[in-house]
């Protein structure tokens, strides 16, 4: 495959960065670990999926859901790392982490604070396709829909995951209401940084699964984000807004 030059010192394969996406995110750099800035919507979003990752780490490898590392001993892959949201619990319960964002803002920050934090991650400043090995858990949160081509994005994932290994994604929905909220009103009303989502790159469940089965995954699990009054974004059965899913290798 091709790699042409994001326009900013980074190879790139032609599917995947789009590189007014990656200035749109460095640009929020400096504020990323403020739960009150313009990541603020991300710091309520990674609760969520950290539980959600947990208990699919658990149940895919019969561990003991009260253990404190139970990625101990695995490596993990977080795409699309932003300044380190997810990487950093991702170390704290015992994986090895290699994190990779297009945005060398964004990791100089992740790497500042995992510093400050004690914290060892392999953070790096590149591109999926650039990034060699296996991983026993990769995970590419609210990212899918920023990528050129989705299609090559998950066989990109695909090829890096190890066998017996996870891959959890989450994006989202391509319906009426995640339109409502998380562009209408979300960045409407300034909850989320105006320009970050476009509809038209939303997916819905179905085109997910079969994204992921022409990349030769299974799919094995999707739940969806939900959001009310009196407990904000949870997890649910509802996957309107916004949805994990989980995928093991197929063969």
């Amino acid at each position: 495959m091709a790699e042409t030059s994001t326009g900013r010192g980074l190879p790139r394969a032609a599917t995947s960065i789009v590189p007014n996406e990656v200035e749109r995110f460095a640009a929020l750099a400096g504020d990323w670990w403020d739960p009150d800035g313009a990541s603020a919507m991300l710091h309520k979003l990674n609760p969520v999926r950290l539980a959600y990752i947990r208990d699919q780490v658990d149940r895919h490898w019969s561990l003991d859901e009260h253990g404190f590392k139970p990625l101990e001993g695995r490596t993990a892959l977080d795409v699309g790392c932003g300044a380190g949201l997810l990487a950093e619990p991702l170390a704290r319960l015992g994986a090895v982490v290699t994190a990779v964002d297009a945005a060398p803002e964004l990791i100089e920050a992740a790497r500042s604070h995992a510093a400050g934090q004690g914290l060892d991650v392999d953070y790096r400043a590149t591109t999926l396709e650039a990034v060699e090995g296996h991983f026993d858990l990769i995970t590419a949160m609210e990212v899918i829909e920023h990528v050129a081509e989705p299609a090559e994005f998950v066989h990109s994932i695909a090829r890096r995951l190890a066998p017996g290994g996870l891959a959890i994604l989450s994006t989202p929905n391509a319906t009426g209401w995640s339109r409502l909220m998380m562009i209408t009103l979300g960045e409407g009303l300034g909850q989320i940084p105006r320009g970050t989502h476009d509809f038209d790159k939303f997916i819905a469940p179905e085109t997910m699964k079969q994204l992921l089965a022409h990349a030769g995954l299974s799919c094995i699990d999707v739940e969806g984000i939900a959001w009310s009054p009196t407990r904000g974004l949870h997890l649910s059965d509802d996957m309107r807004l916004n949805y994990l899913v989980t995928a093991t290798r197929a063969d």
